[in-house]
């Protein structure tokens, strides 16, 4: 069976949630999404729910929690994924599954985390539950730590990249100053980006503060259908490919500046869907640190090894690049709330599809990538999405 399409969403505000905890970030998001598709609660065959928790929150059992929000659907199956910071990623993969294996015609799929209320230095150690403990679990900076040390490597090999990385932050910031569902709404500047002080630190090796996403609470929703119900609705967004490669999760047994897995993920997305990335109008991709966006370039194809600095230094990925990457303002400045994020990024990418995304809308939007990944490239998720109605 075909795929399904995306026929509907929502997205809530990312950045500190009024009221604590998932359910309330997750009652925000369902209604809005069934309503944006044009459907009702009694039209849900199955509901996919990513959280990332491990902590975050006492209240496991997430799935769950959408019937609590909306009683109409407390009688739906509904499954809880986790795959580190590709938790959203990965429950959309698994509602797609549900449709094309013929279980169902719809599906809902909520990508949520609630992390603000966590003190910092708890959130870092929950976070680098995503990394190996056996070898990497006393990283001092935790995930930032992690990542701190592959751009120590990456630095030594190819030469300081931190102004290229100031850049990449500073346009994700400037991009997000047009997302009114973003945490940071905030103009950061080269020459902040890339100087080192007291409101700009470092945080680990040689990253800064401004190369580190934003820990956030968030939510975002997604409507599914097979095709034969798609036709028949206001939108329809295709996946013209969808991959999904895993790379070790050992540091210390593969290359982590290459983003091995990441490059596969690419490759064989863009393979199926017979299409090159001159072809694509823009990039939703994982910018959890800035050295994430710079390897990102390398793996898709913009640069070859050791030469991702130039593209963002030629504008290639600015708002009027030629692939414009994150016009979303990326997990950088729209946020990083863990299961929510795959999530998102997939919305954001609808958006533009669908001329939705209002100040962030680029022109002529036809054909979009998304690139969600979990650790530090060990689960790889990239879809290709074109709008068909």
């Amino acid at each position: 069976m075909a795929d399904p399409l995306i026929v509907g969403w929502a997205h809530g505000k990312f950045g500190r949630a009024e009221a604590p905890g998932l359910e309330p970030l997750i009652a925000g998001v369902v209604p809005d999404a069934l309503l944006h598709a044009g459907i009702g609660a009694e039209d849900v065959d199955g509901i996919y729910v990513g959280v990332f928790n491990n902590g975050f929150s006492p209240q496991a059992f997430e799935a769950a929690l959408v019937g609590m929000g909306l009683p109409a659907l407390a009688g739906v199956p509904a499954t809880r994924v986790e795959n580190a910071c590709a938790t959203g990623s990965a429950a959309l993969h698994a509602a797609m599954d549900f449709i094309a294996a013929g279980r169902g015609t719809i599906a809902l799929v909520v990508g949520a985390e609630a992390m603000t209320r966590t003190p910092t230095p708890r959130a870092g150690e929950i976070m680098l539950s995503a990394a190996y403990r056996a070898e990497e679990g006393d990283v001092a900076g935790g995930f930032a730590g992690i990542f701190g040390g592959i751009a120590d490597r990456y630095f030594q090999r190819h030469g300081d990249q931190s102004t290229a990385l100031a850049m990449i932050a500073a346009k994700n910031h400037a991009n997000g100053m047009l997302n009114p569902f973003g945490h940071m709404q905030k103009a950061l500047d080269l020459a902040f980006c890339d100087t080192v002080s007291d409101r700009n630190p470092i945080v680990a090796g040689p990253l800064r503060r401004t190369d580190c996403a934003l820990i956030s609470d968030g939510a975002a929703a997604l409507v599914l259908a097979a095709p034969e119900v798609a036709s028949g609705m206001r939108r329809a967004i295709r996946f013209r490919a969808r991959r999904q490669a895993n790379d070790a999760l050992a540091l210390s047994r593969r290359d982590p500046t290459e983003f091995a897995g990441a490059r596969a993920a690419w490759a064989g997305a863009l393979a199926e869907a017979r299409v090159t990335l001159d072809d694509l109008d823009l990039v939703e991709t994982h910018d959890c640190f800035t050295i994430a966006e710079l390897l990102e370039y390398e793996a898709m194809g913009l640069a070859p090894r050791g030469q991702g600095a130039r593209v963002i230094r030629d504008g290639v990925t600015a708002r009027d690049g030629r692939l414009p990457v994150n016009p979303s303002g990326g997990l950088k400045a729209k946020g990083h709330p863990l299961g929510a994020t795959g999530v998102s990024q997939h919305v954001m990418a609808a958006m533009q599809l669908t001329a939705e995304a209002g100040a962030m809308q680029l022109p002529d939007v036809a054909l979009a990538g998304v690139f969600n990944m979990g650790g530090a490239a060990v689960a790889n998720y990239v879809s290709i999405l074109e709008r068909v109605a």
